[in-house]
């Protein structure tokens, strides 16, 4: 499964930020979800408009995009 077929980025939608395709969900949220502890059940039944496999997508364009981004250290 091509899981970025599922983030749209679209100007027009939440101003551009992405989002799970057909919906209006960031994806942002659903990893926030996650960050606070919440489970993968939490997170569907928060939002039933969502799929695992939205869940995957999500986590999937998260890592894709932590591996496209260059950061720089601070030494303190």
């Amino acid at each position: 499964m091509n899981y970025m077929d599922r983030i749209e980025i679209n100007p027009r939608v939440c101003n551009g930020k992405p989002i799970i395709k057909g919906t209006r969900i960031p994806i942002a949220v659903i990893l926030d979800q996650i960050a606070e502890g919440n489970t993968w059940e939490d997170v569907l039944a928060g939002y039933p408009e969502l799929t695992i496999d939205d869940i995957k997508s999500a986590l999937h364009y998260a890592r894709l995009f932590i591996e496209h981004s260059d950061f720089e250290t601070v030494n303190a």
